[in-house]
């Protein structure tokens, strides 16, 4: 039995609207697919920090979304 591992922090880059959804452009070049409780119209393809989990490589399950310092 395979256990699942999640990794909760946060990560930092723009937030761009993808579809019928939005992906974080991390700093780092990564992109990640969020699952948002909310939708975040102030924050679109602006610097944001995005607080939750990493539920895989390539997808996080979003607490909070908030603009990063010097946006």
């Amino acid at each position: 039995m395979t256990k699942e591992t999640f990794h909760e922090g946060e990560y930092a880059g723009l937030l761009i609207r993808d579809g019928g959804g939005f992906v974080l452009q991390s700093d780092d070049g990564r992109r990640y697919r969020l699952e948002l409780l909310r939708t975040p119209i102030d924050e679109v393809e602006k610097r944001v920090i995005v607080t939750g989990l990493l539920i895989s490589d390539d997808q996080i399950e979003a607490e909070g979304v908030r603009l990063a310092n010097g946006s």
